[in-house]
């Protein structure tokens, strides 16, 4: 058991948060990294015990274009900064982990600066993937190179060159050793050469005691990644996508459906993967925004802190503030904010409080951290499962229905179970309770111990009012705009989100289709395995274009066969 087997993430985007400048210009530090101090009190109060912040090391302009490892943006400040937050984190009992970009780096990078100047003789040249001096590119250096995600403002680099291997290595005991982060969170993971991996997670190993590596990796199947040679976690996004849009389709079974197969994929370990779970990031849209009911953020919520894994809050979505995705600017996304805004949030926001509520609970209750999985009940619209760990029997139970739903579920041995966001005590009897479930909302229910208390129950009930959302005033919300690589096509159909809502089928005289085929199963499947065919056939004619694509590669493409994340895949090469 460690840390991160208990950890609650908050999530920070600092560049966005702090309302950094869009370019780095170079100069003198300006320490807005201290304008988060404040906010580390805010985080404990939510019943976050851990800090997932990044990218934070000197770079161009959104942080993923690194120019040194070694060096904190100057937007943000200098190393000094950045070693007494993690100082000050620490202190109030909370982990770190920086974003680890390692798959690629800037242009302005002294590596690919020596190539520029000194071409075939560089002895850097090796350091970056294919590096062809008969090509060239947009910005005429005179040579060519690959890249990630067709910007070649993005250079690859070469994690099969020892040198590279070893610098990065390096840079890795650095953090360590100057600012004592506790883990990593490797951007691009999906793309990570795996021997380059096992040879981070060997200095994982040798640094510190639990030192955590969790990667970016958005399809696949994850057990390639996760297990004792390569990384201890990656983002779920598998759940992620469930998560909203069970609750939009009034699905629970997607989600259902989703957590046993990657409670399956774990194989031997009792609890599964320890995935990092999240409803939101800052590469997709808010969960605020992407939920048709807009309170179906307390059963999303409920669900993140008490499913198998490792759940993670993005920066500002406590408050419920909105983000949508815009069509070159994830901006809406990492907005600036101000804590002194939200200084009275936990007792006049309920979305706020639902939140701190649920850390208080999954923070109290070991079940929840490690418990096995049991699902009890699921249908369209009620969906009920428990945790159980040392004979702690946990309870849990959603609704996305307009109406309440009265539910008998197997429970523990306890004679008696409260609910820890209504504050509601039940008797059970035979093995079982009977327990109301409040319509859009859900509970977490707790054994009561033999003097008629529970550890992990909430001082006052929580309900949920979605009048209490916060909006962000300083970057108003967008209308959605939808961003595909290639012009919509029957091979390539738009994601339901990114379709109007009201649209409708114009009028026609013509005569009526027969509807025979639509309802049948077999010319279902074959249409659902023909759009399926023609996104993996889309990311292949990208990948192919931006470079040489691997066998693996293409097993990876073919293997995934989620509709959602093949279009996410689709538009992470914008």
């Amino acid at each position: 058991m460690a840390w991160y087997d208990e950890a609650i993430f908050y999530h920070i985007y600092p560049l966005g948060l702090t309302g950094a400048p869009k370019e780095n210009s170079y100069g003198e530090p300006e320490h807005r990294l201290n304008t988060l101090l404040p906010w580390i009190k805010h985080i404990k109060n939510i019943g976050c015990n851990a800090i997932y912040i990044g990218p934070l090391f000197e770079s161009v302009g959104h942080g993923y274009e690194t120019t040194d490892y070694r060096k904190l943006d100057s937007r943000l400040g200098d190393n000094d900064d950045l070693r007494n937050f993690v100082k000050k984190c620490h202190e109030s009992g909370i982990k770190v982990i920086f974003d680890g970009v390692f798959n690629h780096t800037g242009r302005d990078f002294f590596a690919f600066k020596d190539i520029q100047e000194k071409r075939e003789a560089s002895p850097y040249r090796d350091w970056y993937c294919n590096v062809n001096f008969g090509g060239n590119n947009e910005y005429n250096d005179g040579f060519c190179y690959d890249n990630w995600g067709g910007y070649n403002l993005l250079v690859k680099l070469n994690q099969r060159n020892p040198a590279v291997k070893d610098y990065i290595c390096d840079v890795v005991r650095f953090w360590v050793n100057e600012f004592d982060v506790d883990g990593i969170r490797l951007d691009a993971a999906d793309v990570l050469d795996f021997d380059f991996m096992k040879a981070l997670r060997a200095v994982a190993n040798e640094v510190k005691p639990d030192f955590w590596l969790m990667g970016e990796v958005i399809h696949g199947d994850y057990s390639r990644w996760v297990n004792e040679g390569t990384l201890h976690s990656v983002t779920n996004y598998q759940l992620h996508k469930a998560l909203y849009s069970g609750h939009n389709d009034h699905n629970f079974f997607e989600i259902a459906h989703t957590v046993k197969r990657l409670y399956d994929m774990g194989g031997s370990n009792p609890n599964g993967f320890r995935l990092y779970n999240f409803v939101d990031n800052h590469d997709v849209e808010r969960i605020y925004t992407k939920l048709s009911n807009k309170a179906h953020f307390a059963p999303v919520h409920i669900l993140l802190y008490t499913l198998p894994g490792i759940p993670s809050l993005y920066y500002g979505s406590e408050f419920g503030i909105e983000g949508r995705k815009e069509k070159f600017s994830d901006a809406s996304l990492r907005p600036a904010l101000n804590i002194d805004d939200y200084k009275n949030a936990l007792t006049e926001n309920s979305f706020t409080a639902l939140i701190a509520a649920l850390g208080r609970t999954r923070q109290q209750s070991r079940a929840l951290c490690y418990g096995d999985y049991k699902e009890l009940k699921l249908m369209n619209r009620q969906y009920a499962f428990s945790r159980n760990f040392e004979g702690e029997c946990v309870v849990v139970t959603v609704n996305n229905d307009d109406s309440d739903f009265t539910m008998t579920l197997p429970c523990g041995n306890a004679p008696e179970y409260i609910g820890a966001l209504s504050g509601q005590k039940v008797s059970a009897a035979n093995g079982s309770i009977c327990v109301n479930v409040k319509a859009n909302s859900g509970d977490i229910w707790l054994p009561l111990t033999g003097d008629g208390s529970a550890k992990a129950a909430a001082p006052t009930p929580v309900e949920l009012h979605v009048d209490d959302a916060a909006r962000n005033a300083a970057d108003p919300v967008t209308e959605p705009v939808q961003a595909v690589s290639k012009p919509a096509s029957q091979d390539t159909p738009a994601k339901a989100d990114d379709m109007p809502k009201a649209a409708a089928p114009a009028p026609s005289t013509a005569a009526p289709a027969k509807e025979a085929p639509a309802a049948d199963p077999a010319y279902t499947e074959a249409f659902e395995k023909g759009k399926i065919a023609g996104l993996q056939e889309a990311i292949i004619a990208i990948m192919e274009k931006n470079g040489n694509v691997t066998d693996q590669m293409r097993k990876d493409v073919t293997d995934n066969v989620y509709h959602d994340s093949l279009i996410n895949w689709i538009k992470s090469f914008r």
